[in-house]
């Protein structure tokens, strides 16, 4: 059961992600996933999720900045 649910969480991610933020998303996923699996049986989904949203949320804040720096520019 978990592997559908595993399987469908990686397509919807995938599937909705911008390709800038994605890949923000993959890397966060893939070591809250680790992560997750260490703290106890049960926790890598919770730590791919958890993941997703961070490296998501700190890739969106570094395209800003890069935004920002690139409009200072010019």
């Amino acid at each position: 059961m978990s592997r559908i649910a595993l399987s469908l969480a990686a397509i919807a991610m995938t599937a909705t992600a911008t390709p800038a933020l994605a890949k923000g998303c993959l890397k966060g996923a893939a070591v809250g996933a680790v992560a997750g699996h260490y703290v106890g049986k049960g926790h890598a989904m919770a730590g791919a999720v958890a993941g997703c949203w961070y490296g998501h949320h700190r890739a969106a804040a570094a395209a800003k900045t890069q935004r920002a720096q690139a409009k200072a520019r010019h």
